[in-house]
């Protein structure tokens, strides 16, 4: 089988704090893991829409720089990408102000070319999505993409999963913890951060919320606890891995994203869950010290701990 799919949307990125001479890039969470992923030596391919642009050409063009997949990749005639520009705040933190209601890859699910969809993910050992997926898509679109991770388990994949709560993309939390909870059953991994989950499930604690994830089905939990390391529960085994602590990180973009990355890299390199958290934790903590979401390739952390 081919090795992780990663469904989701990709925007145009603007950073900078003079706003003469902003940075243009890209970004978005299931991307920067796809990124990492393929970094890190997974077969990775991406999974979504974007426009007939030269703007969707170019990040078309970076990721199979990066080595990611993009046969899966619809492209739609007249539309354009998502934008958004992000500003840094003292101590790493960002704000986003967003312009993607009419980007293409809010529709992924109902294009003619997303038929195949279903076929062509249960070839993949891993399907990968975030809460940022599951906001983009209407009720009739989540229903189709329940429809192809179910076809995708029965072949033999699984599907993981991370809460990556923005309230912004829903209308209320409860409307999220309904279409999650929906989502948790088709889920064989979570990789929630626990800020997401007490936000959405009310979780008190690392513990319930992995107990919680466990009665839903899902099999393997790592909860991640930012500063303090993560909580990684398999098959009744329950383990804090703690993190070695960064001093002034510059940007914490795409912190949960590569600790994912480097979890799953590990894992599907036969690892064990406290051994890959690890892994996680080394590819987090540096990314966390560069600006942006990915960092250059020269700076990715080597694999031995």
């Amino acid at each position: 089988m081919a090795r992780v799919a990663c469904i989701g949307e990709c925007m145009l990125e603007l950073s900078g704090a003079d706003n003469k001479a902003m940075t243009l890039s890209y970004g978005g969470d299931t991307l920067n893991t796809a990124v990492y992923l393929s970094r890190l030596g997974v077969e990775t391919d991406y999974v979504t829409a974007l426009g007939d642009d030269p703007y969707s050409d170019w990040m078309v063009e970076q990721w199979r720089g990066e080595g990611v997949g993009t046969d899966l990749v619809v492209r739609a005639a007249g539309r354009v990408p998502g934008l958004y520009a992000i500003r840094n705040q003292p101590g790493g933190e960002r704000q986003f102000f967003y312009w993607r209601d009419q980007a293409p890859a809010r529709d992924l699910f109902g294009f003619r070319e997303s038929t195949a969809l279903a076929a062509r993910l249960a070839r993949y050992e891993l399907v990968y999505l975030s809460g940022i997926s599951l906001s983009l898509y209407s009720p009739a679109h989540r229903e189709t993409l329940f429809a192809v991770l179910d076809a995708a388990r029965t072949a033999g994949s699984r599907v993981v999963f991370d809460t990556n709560y923005r309230p912004r993309g829903w209308p209320d939390a409860a409307t999220a913890r309904d279409v999650m909870t929906a989502l948790l059953a088709r889920v064989d991994i979570a990789a929630p951060t626990l800020g997401d989950d007490i936000a959405v499930f009310g979780d008190a604690d690392a513990t319930s919320c992995a107990d919680r994830l466990h009665a839903a089905g899902v099999a393997e939990v790592v909860v991640k606890l930012d500063a303090e390391g993560c909580l990684v529960s398999m098959g009744g085994v329950r383990e804090l891995v703690p993190t070695v602590p960064r001093a002034d990180p510059v940007d914490t973009s795409a912190a949960g994203d590569s600790f994912n990355a480097g979890y799953l890299a590990a894992r599907l390199a036969g690892a064990a869950p406290a051994t890959a958290a690890r892994h996680g934790h080394r590819l987090a903590g540096e990314v966390i010290m560069h600006r942006g979401a990915i960092i250059p390739r020269d700076a990715m952390p080597g694999s031995n701990l």
